[in-house]
């Protein structure tokens, strides 16, 4: 897993690209850009739950802390860290 600790600054937004349905999670960098791959179905916001999740994790803070902003049915996501 990517450490993204450089990124937790309150009030940061953070623009990710989730690949849900992936056969192997994790999280790069690729290009300047955050890529998210989670196993969950892009059904019922289950896969940008898990994306925030995993968010989480890699950047070391609580999943409280980061709202979705923008790209609920997108691959394209933005987080703000609160």
């Amino acid at each position: 897993m990517t450490d993204l600790s450089d990124l937790a600054r309150e009030g940061a937004t953070i623009a990710v690209r989730v690949t849900p349905n992936a056969r192997q999670p994790g999280i790069d960098r690729r290009d300047g850009q955050i890529l998210i791959r989670v196993s969950e179905p892009p059904e019922a916001g289950r896969a940008t739950e898990a994306a925030r999740v995993a968010l989480a994790r890699a950047m070391g803070v609580a999943k409280s802390r980061l709202t979705l902003v923008r790209g609920a049915t997108s691959r394209e996501k933005l987080f703000r860290l609160d």
